[in-house]
């Protein structure tokens, strides 16, 4: 990463143009803005919304922590981008604890009821219910563990009050935000898909009409502002036992398609440290999150299999950079691959976590990849292990949803946070002022296939496979990169790409963060974002069947170089960076 130090100063950034978009949906890119990226020697923090990227820089002026300013981002992305996260979700944490010269992972992953079973997305008829009608109402609801997670991590690393970081989100839920654009058309998306079936959420982002609330509309939350000062006072106890936690428990079982969650569920819920899962690439080690996210396994396979070519000839401007991309896809699919039949939550699936990053194993699978021509879907390899044959592969996708927060504060702490409710705007359930997840959807509905059990099949108490890939690139023992995305599934192809557009291209941040998407997640068809023809015709002339989509990333990223910080946002969403 030394070596790219002089090229990640600020600059202004060039999107790629963005066609007509089709109707709008939550998560999706309706807007490109071109965003310069900004730079600080003490702190730096970027995030999905200006308002909580700003109460976690006040935060970090003062003298707080990485982890202080975290609890405010999140409360504050909770208020004002409802859809993607909040306190009735859950998120995955990697933390560099500089003073101990420590990374680690919290995982304050949803969990199924412990009554749960795996028949529980089957309909009377034996087979799995649909998508949307497992998602909307209380079934889809899991344990949220994004609380006890900010909790756990203020506990540990944090200097400021905890009330006096949750008190101001709640004041400015009283006093209200403005709707932005995005959100505005995330709602009118969400209209036909459940949003305004429960009175609670139709009251609060709909008009009497039943239509989205117009951007520039001031919105107030002053049953979320109660929650907070609730909250700023018990902590993660008032959303876990207590009046609260009944009312959850109460929604769940009460709204439509009820499920099975209980007081129990919630107050037994325990955040999970976890050894990161960390990767060998171009002499720096990739770190993310480990099972139960498929995140830091899966990135870390495309990336040792990319090692096997010179990427950085096929860098943008090259006349090749077609070439990197059907690289990336065929990377891509092997790892895919690998991920639906292995990876889950390894609490309760025995998995092969060491033998699918094997460097012996990854060159095996780098050699069946063809420089110039596409192959078709890969297969699951044969890691050192011997448990594939008893599995079934799960090719149930994870939905577009989610945010991500990176912060490095004035001690040396950084982290890179991805936290979600899985789809827009979660279950539709809302208690307290804020979503409530529909995080058991990321469980496979089938729980096995030709008699083979699904790794990612539903069990009580067991997490959901999660594509969340919050990393932190390391060099020389230190943290040199910050970087994750939301996109369900999606997410693992954005993270890669920016890596190699950041570690082998040597492009500026902001400028990796922006370039065009094509994403193949084992598909027959290799996805190209609207705008970006010219990599669809090169694909398209090396073989690949290409469709053209909407393809909304909210990749936030930070450099670290010594005392001098460089910190970006996706141009897709609104999110900015600030440092000082």
């Amino acid at each position: 990463m030394k070596r790219l130090a002089a090229l990640l100063a600020p600059i202004a950034l060039l999107a790629a143009p963005v066609a007509a978009q089709e109707a709008a949906q939550p998560e999706r890119t309706f807007s490109v803005e071109p965003k310069p990226a900004a730079t600080g020697r003490r702190y730096m923090v970027a995030a999905a919304h200006p308002v909580a990227v700003e109460a976690g820089e006040a935060v970090l002026a003062e003298g707080g922590t990485a982890a202080d300013a975290l609890v405010a981002v999140q409360l504050a992305l909770n208020l004002v981008e409802p859809q993607s996260s909040g306190i009735g979700g859950g998120a995955f944490l990697l933390y560099w604890d500089a003073r101990a010269r420590r990374l680690t992972s919290l995982d304050g992953r949803e969990k199924a009821p412990i009554a749960a079973t795996p028949d529980y997305w089957l309909g009377e008829d034996g087979e799995p219910v649909g998508w949307w009608e497992a998602v909307v109402g209380g079934r889809s609801v899991g344990v949220p563990g994004t609380l006890r997670l900010l909790e756990e991590a203020h506990d540990r690393w944090g200097m400021k009050s905890w009330a006096g970081l949750v008190r101001p989100v709640a004041d400015k839920a009283d006093e209200g935000f403005e709707i932005t654009p995005r959100l505005e058309a995330s709602i009118a998306g969400a209209v036909e898909r459940g949003l305004g079936k429960f009175e609670a959420t139709r009251a609060y982002f709909l008009t009497e009409d039943g239509t989205a609330k117009a951007a520039g509309t001031t919105l107030r939350n002053p049953a979320f502002a109660r929650t907070l000062r609730v909250i700023a006072a018990k902590k993660s106890s008032a959303l876990h036992d207590g009046p609260l936690a009944a009312e959850i428990v109460e929604a769940v079982k009460t709204e439509e398609n009820g499920g099975i969650l209980t007081l129990r569920d919630l107050t037994d819920y325990a955040v999970i440290e976890r050894a990161p899962v960390c990767a060998p690439y171009r002499g720096y080690e990739v770190c993310g999150m480990g099972p139960p996210s498929s995140g830091a396994l899966t990135v870390g396979q495309i990336l040792m299999l990319l090692e096997h070519f010179d990427m950085s000839a096929y860098a943008p401007g090259s006349g090749r950079e077609a070439e990197g991309r059907h690289l990336m896809a065929e990377a891509a699919k092997r790892a895919y691959a690998d991920r639906g039949l292995y990876m889950a939550d390894s609490d309760y699936v025995r998995m092969p976590t060491r033998g699918l990053l094997d460097p012996a194993y990854m060159t095996l699978r780098a050699q069946g990849i063809d420089r110039m021509q596409a192959g078709g879907t890969a297969k699951a390899g044969n890691p050192p292990w011997r448990e594939a044959a008893l599995r079934a592969p799960d090719t149930d996708p994870e939905r577009p949803g989610t945010s991500h927060i990176v912060i490095r504060d004035s001690y040396g702490n950084a982290l890179s946070m991805t936290t979600t409710i899985e789809t827009g705007f979660g279950s539709r359930v809302m208690v307290g002022g804020f979503l409530l997840n529909n995080e058991l959807t990321d469980f496979s509905r089938a729980p096995e296939r030709d008699g083979r059990p699904i790794a990612n099949r539903v069990e009580g108490g067991k997490r959901p496979r999660s594509s969340m890939s919050p990393t932190v690139v390391m060099e020389d023992g230190r943290p040199v990169l910050l970087i994750g995305s939301p996109g369900g599934s999606r997410i693992i192809a954005y993270v890669a790409q920016s890596l190699v557009a950041v570690l082998d291209w040597e492009m500026p941040l902001a400028e990796a963060l922006a370039i065009p998407h094509t994403v193949n997640r084992n598909g027959e068809t290799t996805d190209v974002e609207e705008g970006a023809e010219d990599l669809a015709a090169g694909l398209e002339a090396l073989g690949h069947t290409v469709t053209i989509r909407n393809l909304n990333s909210g990749l936030h990223a930070i450099h670290i170089d010594g005392d001098r910080l460089t910190g970006a946002a996706d141009p897709r969403r609104e999110g900015i960076a600030m440092g000082r």
